[in-house]
């Protein structure tokens, strides 16, 4: 599984920090994290709420660009070992800088040249998707939104929100998105993981074309038959959803219903350290319990290059080096 070429859609940056390199960090610092850690060193949490308080207090301990240099360039190397040869980040100017754009350029500038040490020395390509926090509020994504259209380009190339789903509205963002559609930016958006599938059709309102994990919509066969229709990409994350408890076990999850319907969907791992997981293991359990083949792996891979947030050129060196790994 590690061999074969993955593109991954569906990464938190502070999410996908090592539990050792945070307890490093705050051992730097003189910062007592003790109580995010179980016994064994790993994240401990139950359930979604806690794991959004654990999520945010490892975050804290990130407080200078040189933090977020060090995790990018940490994580990309992680990534790059599990076979991924290309991978788009959400990250979030509300953890890097408080939403000030001034700050933010001096973070991003960190995270562009970890970006580049990585695709020089590992061969793994990224980009960045802007994210604001629903739980923090429309005021305070408004910021988020202007940073992200500041810095559009380049290494960004996205707006997405994530957090705690069961909070406001998402059409209460819909400035947020707007001003991140007018600077160029792909869209995407949490939805359809703890909100059933009205919450995919909020997401759809705001015009985007992927959404993040999205699989309650397979309560919904009117949604599935539009999401097939228009093409749009659902980055699913079935280790994550297993692990939170959306789905009691992988084989009840219904990513192979989604796409029997003709679905669009990549897989991802959303923050694997925090779920025991990696790409290599998110591929051999979708081998082992629905039997799926190296034809089923290219076919993410490719719809993922598709649905990537990048220009054609870019797009077309994805596809050729996915062919040359294949």
């Amino acid at each position: 599984m590690r061999d074969i070429p993955k593109i991954e859609l569906h990464l938190h940056l502070e999410g996908a920090a090592p539990a050792a390199f945070i307890r490093g960090i705050a051992k730097e610092k003189s910062v007592d994290l003790s109580e995010i850690f179980a016994e064994d060193g790993s994240y401990a949490y139950d359930g979604f709420l806690e794991f959004l308080k654990v999520y945010e207090a490892a975050t804290s301990v990130l407080t200078t660009p040189e933090d977020y240099r060090r995790l990018t360039r940490e994580v990309l190397s992680q990534t790059a070992a599990q076979g991924v040869i290309h991978t788009e980040f959400f990250v979030s100017p509300d953890f890097c800088g408080g939403g000030d754009v001034g700050a933010w350029r001096d973070y991003l500038g960190a995270m562009e040249e970890a970006a580049e040490a990585a695709r020089v020395e590992d061969g793994i390509t990224s980009r960045g998707i802007v994210t604001c926090i629903r739980h923090f509020g429309p005021e305070k994504a408004r910021a988020v939104a202007r940073c992200a259209a500041e810095t559009a380009g380049g290494w960004i190339t996205g707006f997405g929100i994530g957090g705690d789903e069961g909070m406001g509205r998402l059409q209460d963002f819909a400035w947020s998105f707007d001003c991140a559609r007018e600077a160029g930016l792909g869209l995407t958006a949490h939805a359809g993981e703890w909100g059933g599938p009205d919450s995919v059709r909020d997401a759809l309102s705001l015009g985007v074309s992927r959404v993040g994990h999205g699989v309650r919509a397979v309560e919904d066969p009117a949604l599935m038959e539009r999401l097939a229709e228009d093409g749009i990409v659902l980055e699913v994350c079935p280790g994550s959803n297993v692990a939170l408890g959306v789905y009691p076990s992988w084989a009840s999850h219904p990513i192979e219903t989604l796409r029997a319907k003709g679905v669009p969907v990549c897989v991802s791992t959303d923050d694997p350290p925090f779920f025991h997981t990696t790409m290599e293991h998110e591929y051999q359990r979708l081998a082992d319990v629905f039997g799926w083949d190296e034809g089923d792996f290219a076919e993410l891979a490719r719809v993922a290059a598709r649905a990537a947030f990048c220009d054609e050129t870019f797009r077309k060196e994805l596809m050729t080096r996915l062919e040359g790994r294949t």
